[in-house]
């Protein structure tokens, strides 16, 4: 069998994942960030029921994996985020802007049935590292 071409990326100072996934996927200079909910990595429990609370957590989690991989979070190219609400979309804009510096990177918003543990938002990203 021969060796991976990606190394899994690792921190304590974001949730554990909590199924067959790891917390990031590090190919070349690209960086793959699975999808953060709201936990706290110490508790492993959704933050707050308060979406603002819930959302600050998840961009807390995606700054932890990119530090983790050696880099911020100003270095991703492209957030996806979920959301079971869209009323909330102009919040997570909010805190977006409270995370990031121009040029903003892409991104794509989706309303969905349900997340994981009840979360209210979930959000991955992929990130530009150097080598």
């Amino acid at each position: 069998m021969s060796e991976p071409i990606y190394t899994p990326i690792h921190t304590h100072s974001a949730p554990a994942a909590i199924g067959p996934y790891s917390q990031a996927i590090r190919h070349g200079n690209t960086v793959y960030i699975s999808g953060q909910i709201p936990l706290d990595p110490d508790t492993m429990e959704l933050v707050s029921d308060d979406f603002s609370a819930q959302a600050n957590q998840v961009f807390e989690n995606l700054s932890a994996l990119c530090i983790a991989a050696g880099s911020d979070i100003n270095a991703v190219l492209k957030f996806t985020v979920y959301l079971t609400d869209f009323a909330n979309f102009s919040v997570v804009n909010d805190i977006m802007a409270g995370y990031l510096k121009e040029p903003y990177p892409a991104r794509a918003a989706i309303e969905v049935s349900a997340l994981p543990k009840g979360a209210l938002i979930e959000a991955d990203a992929i990130l530009a590292v150097d080598h």
